[in-house]
């Protein structure tokens, strides 16, 4: 797999996995693309990082989603690569009384998200060659960790979708 010369979209790219990937593939040829929802940490990375190009977006908002990709591709038309990073992961209690809106907001962001980037990015990718989606996930799609179950059954239910419907394969690119 081909990782240098590419225009290259990394959602959650503020921090953690998402912003060490960009840092990593920067050196390579690549133009580099991050989002994240925090304005502040996207100038951040903008000040430190001036070949990065930022733009604030919201995974579990699909009108976000669609204004990025309109605003991404008319910007990076040869963009060949999504990188669907964002996530977020909190512990539960769940002996706990709570309020479902962290539990939703968990599902869409880990969940929907990445189906929705997919649906909205795949149509484009699939016109340039050799494009590139990968879809980052974790171990705890594999064994869960009891303190944070949201997290696990959304990685796990993701990852096995998106082995099931062949976004792991040559020919779904």
């Amino acid at each position: 797999m081909k990782l240098s010369s590419r225009t290259i979209l990394i959602t959650g790219g503020t921090s953690g996995i998402g912003l060490e990937l960009a840092k990593r593939l920067l050196g390579r040829g690549n133009t580099i693309i991050v989002t994240g929802r925090d304005a502040a940490k996207l100038e951040a990375i903008k000040a430190v990082f001036s070949d990065i190009h930022t733009f604030q977006s919201d995974v579990s908002d699909p009108t976000a989603i669609a204004a990025l990709y309109t605003a991404v591709v008319a910007r990076f038309p040869a963009l060949d690569t999504l990188i669907n990073n964002a996530g977020i992961m909190r512990n539960l209690d769940m002996n706990q009384q709570r309020d479902l809106d962290d539990v939703t907001r968990e599902i869409e962001i880990n969940l929907n998200g990445p189906v929705r980037m997919v649906q909205q990015f795949l149509p484009h990718l699939k016109a340039q060659p050799n494009a590139l989606l990968v879809n980052v996930s974790s171990g705890l799609a594999f064994v869960p960790l009891p303190i944070s179950p949201v997290y696990s059954a959304t990685k796990r239910r993701f990852t096995r979708s998106a082995c099931r419907c062949g976004y792991n394969s040559k020919e779904a690119a």
